[in-house]
């Protein structure tokens, strides 16, 4: 492998272990997880008190509409206050150390690194998504399972991830502190979020500020509605931000 092609991956091991090595993502884990168990248990508990009244309805909703899809989309709630945190002492705290230069003296250029770090941070919001997905699928040989709309959910769940992983990264690019790297992504995120809300008040559904919004993607993948227009758009999101990232560090290193 040539050094170039290796350097990216080296800053995502390195990234990776002061995950691991930090409390914040432990405390993360533990208690977002511990919240999602409970209320996985509480919907699997009304899902089995209901199953003599589903009975009836051959057609109706089933174990992933009930339970596995509302608790991916509790994830998705979540995410909007973990994903800041985790993202936001990612560049922000280099900057603060006083430790970019060092990356830059290595001779690592912008883009390497903002992957590398984005890479990491991805792995642990995919390992978060994962041990949430462990819990509805320890069932799957007790009941029916509608595999094909719980992929499409966690699809759906993964790209949302991802995409709030690369505007976290791209907050704390620009931020000279994590606080408002963290405050930053979250006004963000929840601006992409709900950004066609007066036009929905409105009465339209079908208007460009519509395709903006991010619910506008995400839901009709958590319906099982697999379209490409919505993981484009996605794709570009997280393109853009981590364009940006590259851009403020490129004028970083010029500057250094």
């Amino acid at each position: 492998m040539t050094p170039a092609f290796v350097s990216p991956f080296a800053v995502t091991r390195l990234e990776w272990r002061r995950l691991l090595v930090r409390p914040l993502a432990w405390v993360l884990a533990a208690l977002t997880l511990a919240w999602l168990a409970w209320n996985f248990t509480l919907m699997l508990g009304s899902f089995l008190s209901s199953q003599i009244q589903r009975a009836a309805q051959p057609d109706g909703p089933g174990f992933i509409d009930l339970v596995g899809v509302p608790l991916l989309g509790q994830l998705a709630q979540l995410a909007f206050l973990v994903v800041p945190l985790i993202t936001m002492s990612v560049i922000a705290d280099e900057r603060r150390n006083g430790t970019l230069p060092l990356l830059f003296a290595a001779g690592l250029p912008a883009s390497r690194i903002v992957l590398g770090k984005y890479l990491a941070v991805l792995g642990w919001l995919l390992v978060w998504l994962a041990l949430t997905l462990a819990m509805p699928l320890t069932l799957m040989h007790s009941t029916h399972f509608d595999w094909g709309k719980l992929a499409a959910a966690t699809l759906g769940l993964a790209l949302m991830l991802a995409a709030l992983g690369a505007i976290g990264v791209a907050c704390s690019a620009f931020a000279s502190h994590p606080a408002i790297a963290a405050s930053a992504a979250l006004v963000i995120a929840l601006a992409l979020w709900s950004v066609n809300l007066g036009a929905q008040m409105a009465g339209m559904n079908d208007g460009a500020i519509n395709w903006l919004a991010m619910s506008s993607h995400l839901q009709p993948l958590l319906r099982g509605l697999v379209s490409t227009t919505d993981i484009v758009w996605f794709v570009l999101l997280i393109v853009l931000a981590l364009a940006l990232a590259t851009r403020r560090l490129a004028t970083d290193k010029e500057r250094n």
